[in-house]
């Protein structure tokens, strides 16, 4: 009598389509992850930078820091640094020595290292 059941042949052939098909689609998703940190990124730094600059024109002075300008309420709460995983990981900037009104935050950017998919190192964006 035959017994049924796979080969250990093809066990192997198997699992090594299955090694194959996994090594085409991982690079490909852990891409898609990076893209989209990078563009919440952009978008967290744009709705910011908006809130900055509206502060600035209601009270004709730059906030200074990010807790004020969420304490009032141009910011819902200190988004998160989709890169760094964290609500500190911001870098505030102050105003140019040229500038016409005062305050501590003038600009900000993420504290994360390194380039993104663009080749501009985050600290520039």
């Amino acid at each position: 009598m035959r017994q049924r059941g796979f080969t250990l042949i093809e066990l192997i052939v198997v699992m090594a389509i299955v090694a194959l098909l996994a090594s085409i689609a991982a690079p490909r998703y852990f891409n898609s992850l990076q893209k989209s940190r990078e563009t919440a990124l952009r978008t967290s730094l744009n709705v910011m930078r908006d809130a900055i600059d509206q502060y600035a024109a209601d009270k004709g002075r730059y906030p200074d820091s990010l807790q004020q300008l969420a304490e009032a309420r141009y910011l819902r709460e200190i988004p998160e640094d989709p890169l760094l995983g964290r609500r500190d990981g911001w870098v505030e900037l102050g105003p140019p020595p040229d500038a016409q009104l005062k305050g501590q935050l003038y600009d900000l950017r993420s504290g994360a290292a390194g380039r993104g998919s663009d080749g501009r190192l985050y600290a520039d964006w």
